[in-house]
């Protein structure tokens, strides 16, 4: 596959607040603790480094808004909400569960295979232990594939559809093989029905949208995030920033349902967070999880960058 199409020019005059911030890397904030994913020297790991995802996993904005995004999608389902916000450290400690969850995007995508698939068989066995009952008398568990469904598409759209609008636009054929790469990882975490395809997303989440519902819990979230220390107090705006775009980002009727209309980006916000997206896919990180998996395999740590 020719690759050299997907890189993004780089911007000009990016204020220095997102700057910094890009430059200093999002996995000093997201992802904890530190990953070394080098090892074993040769192992391939889930998907190709030739890949879609390789190269949108490596977009810190990408990974912050479409990481928000996606929780912000699960907690209207009331299951999960209970799940996640019950039986989960995320109320008290937000900061530490970004970071857990944002290690197994990078391990499950970058990890040598051997580590990737040891990781993902710890989250199945921990999660096997989460089950209980929701305000409104629903039984859940954790395991239960359809909710692994639901929550592996809302991370999918999350990623892609933030990498689509805030670093660079993504045709429907180059969607649809990111939703494809990711079907195999998501089998592993016990989602058997989850989109291969931009269409495929679209109908699951018709399907899902009986089953969603309003909950003060996503204002909530919503609040929790922006106080959280994310980011250094001086480029705290831009985080504040990158919330609103992830709620921006939701589906119009998802919003309206939840009640989170009017909370997205200001009208200037757009275009200044596609500069930041599109600087960050031009820094090379070395020590980050995209540079460590291209050492692990021998390739250059600027290869997803040409």
């Amino acid at each position: 596959m020719d690759i050299a199409h997907l890189v993004s020019p780089p911007p000009i005059n990016l204020p220095w607040p997102l700057r910094g911030w890009v430059e200093q890397s999002a996995a000093d904030f997201i992802v904890a603790p530190k990953l070394d994913l080098t090892k074993p020297p040769g192992e391939e790991a889930l998907v190709a480094p030739d890949s879609m995802s390789w190269r949108i996993f490596k977009n810190p904005v990408a990974l912050f808004v479409g990481g928000i995004a996606a929780v912000i999608l699960e907690l209207a389902e009331p299951r999960v909400r209970s799940g996640v916000w019950d039986r989960t450290t995320f109320r008290k400690d937000p900061l530490t569960r970004l970071r857990r969850t944002g290690a197994a995007a990078m391990v499950t995508v970058y990890g040598a295979r051997s580590q990737a698939e040891a990781m993902i068989a710890d989250v199945r066995r921990r999660h096997g232990h989460v089950t209980g009952v929701t305000p409104a008398g629903m039984a859940y568990e954790a395991n239960d594939p359809v909710l692994l469904d639901w929550v592996q598409a809302t991370a999918a759209f999350g990623f892609i559809e933030a990498y689509n609008r805030f670093v660079r636009p993504l045709s429907i054929a180059e969607q649809n093989r990111v939703y494809a790469e990711g079907t195999n990882s998501a089998k592993l975490y016990g989602a058997m029905h989850t989109p291969s395809s931009r269409a495929e997303l679209d109908a699951q989440f018709q399907a899902m949208r009986p089953h969603l519902e309003a909950s003060p819990i996503v204002h909530e979230f919503l609040d929790i995030i922006h106080r959280a220390p994310v980011m250094p107090p001086l480029i705290k705006p831009a985080q504040h920033m990158m919330v609103r775009a992830a709620v921006e980002m939701v589906p119009g009727w998802t919003k309206k349902l939840l009640g989170i209309e009017g909370k997205g980006l200001r009208p200037f916000e757009g275009a200044l967070l596609r500069r930041a997206g599109a600087f960050a896919d031009r820094v090379v990180i070395a020590n980050g999880p995209a540079g460590q998996a291209c050492q692990r395999l021998g390739l250059p740590v600027d290869y997803l960058y040409r």
